[in-house]
């Protein structure tokens, strides 16, 4: 008998379909020599540690970092999982073959593996099924070209050591996190502080964008413009950060003739968007219509299993060479739905370019599409998604958007202006995208008349007065796209390289680290936006190894995994890596080498703070910076270690005016905000006399 496992009950439906398999029994579907059985995703993790020693149930730090010399596996603690697995595990002992039917890719081989290796059933005879799609076509076109399970070895091995990786790496610094910092206000419940490889560096974006904004303070400019024909022309040099130099420019052009002393006309071509991967679905939907990242992921992944669209969780914007074939098909049973956008197409003479079909950039699966399967009963999400998916597509196959932008330039007293205006000659693609002309539209230049080289003529010059603005809070868009674009982050050219592919997470993951990271209570959604929370800033103040809070960490591992599914690196050395990490955090953090170098930099010149009899001031103090910090403030007295986590991590001060009066924002011990008035200039004098501390002696 031939058992074939897929990861959810609704595939293995179709796959029972699609080989004709009628006869359904408790957990499963027989018939014609085979069982098709299901898991519920995730039926097997690792064991926790106390489940190795009892002991070891109480958190301690005498017992870290703990490593098993063998990892454990056991069943998710979830109703209804230990029969399903008992089914799944009878089948699997009857076996002569086992077909693995899970997600095709990392995750899916590891729910297979782990379920196998559960079983006791790993010797048996392994195939596998790679789909991306779960229409009856590609599910027959799959079956047809099986291959030997042990083929994707190197990819349960990358996928293995994410998982004890993350395992050690996550329960260990938790623990430690916790049992060291969980009191860090003192009395009270202790505080569950979480760690992850991925989690803990998306916190740190966060936090830091949140604390640019905090501490920015905006500066006034002026522009120089000026009106002629109707047209406002901006001045070609850099805006004024002084008003006496604008106004020395201002005062020159005054009542001067302004003249148009040349027109450059250039056409531009936009071309076509790339089909979607999973990120860029979720970026475009939650800009478009402010769905969360995991309920775009949620809606996608109904679509799939609805047969409406491929495969979701891919990181691919490209189609391999051999669907070429299948995409008129899918325009054409498309046409039921999109008649007036798929009509413009000449579906025989199709142009494929680099820009959809590359197999280079095809990963374990292509990007996502629609499937051409007329859609019956969406829910509302669904429908968003499904007509989002379906516009993109039909987008790529359609002409280039062709511009006129027109450049003129002028000049005042040999003061020199330009002006610019975009003309849409033909619309191309972008007709399927109104609402984003009309934005563009209201953003763009400015209609221009018709001018001609030479002509002169009287104008209005102003100044336009601003400030400087601070960077956007996070929404779940840009912080999709940051954690994609991680390598930004990363020094190091290799590594760089790596999350150039890969990012923070992986698509199938980053909905879920957004998620966790609310749910925790790290940050929290205002609006759009994504804002950390004082219990998000106080353990990024808490954490004082980098590598926890860059994705310098992510980028190191997702380069040696990939090279691991690739065998290119023996998991073994891997993990000796990842032991021998851990152990050196936690005995570097225990000794205290990364918190007692010094007491921080001074947060107003940089310089470093030193500690006098009854407060924390700046070394340059000489030098005139009138940093002080006291750390007893409305009865509450900050402890030595509590100073040095602030210093250390910036988080003091946030200079702020309250009543009137200039003083600073900290975080509280109990991780709340609480504001400290500056002292007085008097008091100042005084610090320095009397407090502060004297670097002579």
């Amino acid at each position: 008998m031939k058992v074939i496992i897929a990861e959810k009950p609704s595939v293995a439906r179709d796959i029972a379909d699609v080989l004709d398999i009628k006869s359904k029994k408790k957990g499963y579907i027989e018939g014609r020599g085979c069982a098709v059985t299901w898991a519920f995703g995730h039926l097997v993790t690792l064991q926790e540690p106390g489940e190795y020693d009892p002991a070891l149930k109480r958190w301690s730090l005498d017992t870290l970092p703990f490593v098993p010399d063998k990892f454990k596996l056991k069943l998710i603690n979830n109703r209804g999982v230990d029969e399903q697995f008992q089914t799944i595990k009878m089948l699997c002992e009857q076996a002569e073959e086992i077909i693995c039917a899970t997600d095709a890719g990392r995750e899916g081989e590891l729910i297979f593996r782990y379920i196998l290796a559960l079983c006791g059933c790993e010797d048996k005879p392994i195939r596998r099924l790679w789909l991306n799609s779960l229409t009856p076509d590609a599910i027959q076109a799959a079956f047809k070209d099986l291959r030997d399970g042990h083929d994707y070895d190197p990819l349960y091995a990358a996928a293995r050591c994410r998982s004890e990786s993350d395992w050690i790496v996550g329960l260990n610094s938790t623990r430690y996190y916790t049992v060291r910092h969980g009191r860090i206000g003192g009395g009270g419940d202790r505080v569950l502080w979480t760690i992850g490889r991925v989690q803990t560096p998306v916190l740190a974006m966060i936090v830091e964008r949140d604390d640019t904004i905090l501490q920015f303070r905006p500066q006034p400019f002026w522009e120089l413009t000026t009106h002629y024909r109707e047209v406002v022309f901006k001045y070609t040099g850099k805006r004024f950060e002084k008003i006496e130099k604008a106004q020395s420019l201002l005062d020159k052009i005054t009542a001067q003739p302004f003249e148009i002393i040349a027109i450059i006309a250039k056409k531009k071509k936009e071309q076509p968007p790339q089909l979607f991967d999973l990120t860029t679905l979720q970026r475009e939907v939650n800009k478009s219509h402010g769905l969360s990242a995991a309920d775009t992921l949620t809606a996608t992944q109904n679509l799939y299993e609805k047969k409406l669209v491929t495969y979701p969780r891919t990181d691919s914007r490209y189609l391999s060479e051999d669907m070429k074939p299948r995409i008129p098909e899918i325009l054409e049973q498309l046409k039921a739905s999109r008649p007036e956008e798929i009509a413009p197409l000449n579906l025989t003479k199709l142009v494929f370019s680099k820009r959809i079909i590359d197999d280079k950039k095809v990963t374990d699966h292509h990007a996502i599409i629609p499937t051409g399967v007329t859609p019956r009963s969406l829910d509302a999400n669904e429908q968003l998604v499904y007509d989002a998916i379906t516009t993109q597509f039909i987008a790529a196959f359609y002409p280039v958007c062709i511009k006129n932008i027109t450049t003129v330039d002028g000049v005042s007293n040999q003061v020199a202006f330009q002006a610019k205006g975009t003309q849409i000659v033909k619309p191309g693609w972008t007709v399927l995208f109104p609402k984003k002309i009309k934005q563009q539209e209201a953003a763009d230049d400015q209609a221009l008349p018709l001018f001609e080289k030479g002509e002169s003529g009287p104008h209005e010059p102003f100044l336009r007065e601003g400030k400087t603005q601070p960077p956007n809070h996070f929404s779940e868009n840009s912080l999709l796209g940051a954690m994609e674009a991680a390598g930004k982050f990363v020094e190091d050219d290799t590594l760089r390289e790596a999350l150039k592919e890969r990012g923070i997470g992986t698509p199938a993951t980053r909905a879920a680290i957004i998620e966790t990271l609310l749910s925790r209570n790290y940050i929290r959604r205002e609006k759009k936006q994504l804002r950390c929370t004082d219990m998000g800033r106080c353990l990024i103040a808490l954490i004082q190894d980098p590598l926890l809070k860059s994705p310098e960490m992510t980028g190191e591992w997702e380069e040696k995994l990939k090279q691991i599914e690739r065998s290119k690196l023996n998991p073994d050395d891997f993990m000796a890596g990842i032991r021998d990490y851990i152990r050196g955090l936690i005995h570097v953090s225990s000794s205290g080498q990364l918190n007692t170098a010094r007491w921080g930099s001074c947060p107003l010149c940089g310089k470093e703070v030193i500690k006098g009899k009854r407060a924390y001031g700046c070394s340059g103090w000489k030098d005139g910076c009138q940093f002080v910090l006291e750390p007893e403030c409305r009865g509450v007295t900050l402890t030595a270690k509590q100073i040095q986590v602030l210093l250390q991590q910036h988080i003091l001060p946030y200079p702020v005016r309250i009543d009137d009066e200039p003083r600073m924002l900290i975080l509280s011990t109990q991780g709340m905000p609480m504001d400290l008035r500056l002292p007085s200039a008097d008091r100042q004098k005084k610090l320095k006399k009397a407090d502060h501390p004297n670097p002579k002696t």
